[in-house]
Order: structure tokens, then C-alpha cells, then sequence
């Protein structure tokens, strides 16, 4: 079937997160889309309440099924029951990788720029923040990997965040970057937990390379958490994967849920997910079209109203890193200056110290309010340029 992803939703007044407000602001910022889910998820939620009961649940074979039928085929992960375990969301599974190869005061090395729970619970949870940057080389994000050995040596890291799909850069990282990284890690003996939950978001002309895929003989060493609700748009009803394929650390990870009672998800997350893998491929190839159609229309669109914002153009994702620093000098009053014209984008500062001047813009939107958005940056920025 065909989708309409031109179509505007009202979100308002609906306790959405993304659109709060109580004036016209446009909601370019956090990041899930403002398209209506695949028919098929909608449909399989609503037979789960037309059953009419909605008690206890577990993951069935077919759910498992599904899901190793996904990562098999489209990223040749192929995966095996017990390799899987289900977690709550990403961030909570961050904070259970912290708790399963680390101590309190043990180093933990993340990148920046970086999506904010990487550092936040990082020095939330006790453990030392150490921070890598980011090379930026004709227009993407590098790897410093003579950095991220030197970080490790420095100050005995022992666990390695990465975001692969990265987030804010929309950089796909490549096989061999994933696998000079790994070297490094296996040298120094530090474990890799590798956040791949925009992997489905990867763009025409990218290849996504998961972790797992690498890791033979380090297997004991490496976790990757996923999730169908980035993809699918269904953030809202909570659900994630752990992927690892040693037994030992699948059972240490196991007996770590079973500290905070944080390992299994609710009904409609179980069917949402299985429909998602099942019946998804035809909704997700038609949503990235349109917004690879969006990223096209927003460089555009920039280039030709602020020319002087350097966009980072997106391998995965929806979100493009745009550095406004020809247009400000103060991070909070970047973000004031576009709040005054009614467009919320997410504030760099947030990503890390790289994130200095840069906003995060959202495009998975209908195209008439990504354009509104657009046309009140110029509003606001258009007459502000530094001299």
C-alpha cells in the first residue's frame, strides 16, 4: 500500500513530548517523526484489544522468530534465541552495560559530540566520564582513533560507549573503522557496547555494519542494543533489545535485569514488535524515501536562505548537525533567538563540547511543516549573520 507522509496529525494536547505547546511552535527537535505508524502495527495493536484481555504476556517464538529473521536478512546478524534479551529502552540499557562490566569510579570513554544520556548517566551512575572528539573532514565525523588509544591507556577505560548509527552526526561508521576500534579495545581489553537503535534509518549509497558481526573471539567483550520503536515510530510504547552472543555474558546481563526487575516488556511492545519485523519493509522503504526527499530539500533550502550554516548531511537517521556559528556567539541565545520565531530545534550544547554553535534539526515531518520550520529559521537568523 501506498502511504501518505504529507499528512498533518495534531499532536497537541495529546501529552505528546514533541509538541507541548501551547502556542504555533514548530517541533523540529526530538527525535521521533511525525508520521502515523505502519498499518500493520496499528492493526495488530487493535486485535490485541479487541481480545479483550490484556494479562501477563511472553515473548513467543514467533517474536523471536521475527526478530532474528530481521537482522539475518537485511545485516547478516544472525542471531540465535538465547543471544537475545529485552530491555525496557537503550538508555536503561546503558546503564545496565555500566553495571555489568564496570565498577563505581571505573572509566567509561564516549565520543563527543554524543547523544546526552552517554555522558549523563555515565557520571550519574559514578563512573568517570572521558570524552573522545570527533574529527570533522569535508563534512563528516572521523574516528580520532590515535585519541581513543591514548584515552584508554590514560585513564584505564574500561568500557567503550559507541553510537553506531551516530547521533547527532548521522555518521554510518565503516567496517573498517568499526574494526581498527575493535583492535584498539581488544588491546586494552575493554568491553564495547555498541548503541545501534538507528540502524534501520541507514540512507541509499550506506552500509550499516553491526558490532556482532565483527566480534569473533571477543564475543565475551561486546553487547549491542536495538530497538524497532526508532524505526517504526512508536517510541511511545517502550521496548528494546540486548544483543550478545556469549552465554556467559548473556547470563550475567540476565542475572543484572533480575536485580531491578527490568527484563521483560509489556503486551503491545511484544506485538508491535513482531508486526514491526514481520510486516514493516513496505512502510520503512516508503519513509525513508520521503525523508531522504527532506534532507535534499532542507541542504537546499539552507544553501540558498543561510548559506553560511554548515550541514552535516546524514548516512542514517532523520536528524541533520548543523553548525550556525556564522549566525551567533552564545549557545543558549542561538536557541532563544529561534524559540522567539517559534521553531524549537535541539540545542547543541547539550551533544558535548563539539556540539558549541550547532542545533540538531528533525525532518521526519510533513514537508509543509518542515518548511514553515525552515522558512522561520531564515526569519530569525537571516539579518544576524557575525561580521
Amino acid at each position: 500500500m501506498s502511504y501518505n507522509f504529507d499528512e498533518i496529525i495534531d499532536r497537541r494536547d495529546t501529552g505528546s513530548l514533541k509538541w507541548h505547546y501551547t502556542d504555533d511552535t514548530i517541533a523540529l527537535w526530538v527525535a521521533d517523526m511525525d508520521f502515523k505508524a505502519a498499518e500493520p502495527i496499528l492493526n495488530a495493536i487493535e486485535q490485541v484489544v479487541q481480545h479483550g484481555i490484556l494479562g501477563y504476556t511472553n515473548p513467543t517464538e514467533a517474536l523471536y522468530d521475527s526478530i532474528i529473521n530481521w537482522h539475518g536478512r537485511r545485516y547478516d546478524l544472525w542471531l540465535e534465541k538465547q543471544d537475545i534479551l529485552f530491555s525496557p529502552g537503550v538508555v536503561p540499557s546503558l546503564v545496565l552495560m555500566m553495571n555489568v562490566f564496570t565498577e563505581v569510579g571505573d572509566a567509561v570513554l564516549v565520543n563527543d559530540p554524543i547523544y546526552t544520556p552517554f555522558m549523563t548517566k555515565v557520571e550519574q551512575n559514578g563512573r568517570k566520564l572521558v570524552l573522545s572528539a570527533l574529527q570533522e573532514i569535508e563534512g563528516k565525523y572521523h574516528l580520532d582513533l590515535a585519541d581513543i588509544e591514548a584515552k584508554i591507556i590514560e585513564h584505564d577505560v574500561k568500557l567503550y560507549l559507541l553510537c553506531n548509527p551516530h547521533n547527532p552526526g548521522g555518521r554510518v561508521w565503516m567496517r573498517d573503522e568499526l574494526e581498527a576500534l575493535l583492535a584498539i579495545c581488544k588491546k586494552h581489553n575493554v568491553a564495547i557496547v555498541s548503541d545501534e537503535i538507528h540502524q534501520d534509518l541507514t540512507l541509499t549509497g550506506h552500509t550499516f555494519t553491526p558490532f556482532l558481526t565483527l566480534a569473533e573471539g571477543y564475543e565475551h567483550n561486546v553487547v549491542s542494543l536495538t530497538s524497532m520503536t526508532k524505526t517504526f515510530n512508536i517510541a511511545g510504547i517502550k521496548g528494546s533489545m540486548i544483543f550478545a552472543k556469549d552465554k556467559a555474558l548473556i547470563k550475567k546481563i540476565g542475572q543484572q535485569q533480575q536485580l531491578n526487575d527490568e527484563y521483560e516488556l509489556n503486551l503491545f511492545a511484544y506485538t508491535a514488535m513482531r508486526s514491526a519485523y514481520e510486516k514493516g519493509d513496505e512502510w520503512l522503504a516508503q519513509a525513508l524515501a520521503y525523508i531522504d526527499a527532506n534532507i535534499d530539500l532542507t541542504v537546499q533550502f539552507l544553501e540558498a536562505h543561510l548559506p553560511k550554516i554548515k550541514v552535516m548531511r546524514p548516512e542514517a537517521s532523520y536528524l541533520i548537525w548543523v553548525d550556525c556559528s556564522a549566525y551567533a556567539e552564545d549557545d543558549q541565545a542561538l536557541y532563544d533567538t529561534l524559540r522567539a520565531a517559534k521553531v524549537e530545534l535541539s540545542a547543541g550544547f547539550k551533544y558535548g563540547q563539539e556540539g558549541h554553535l550547532k542545533m540538531r534539526i528533525n525532518v521526519a515531518c510533513p514537508r509543509a511543516l518542515l518548511l514553515e520550520g525552515l522558512t522561520r529559521m531564515h526569519a530569525a537568523l537571516g539579518d544576524v549573520v557575525k561580521p
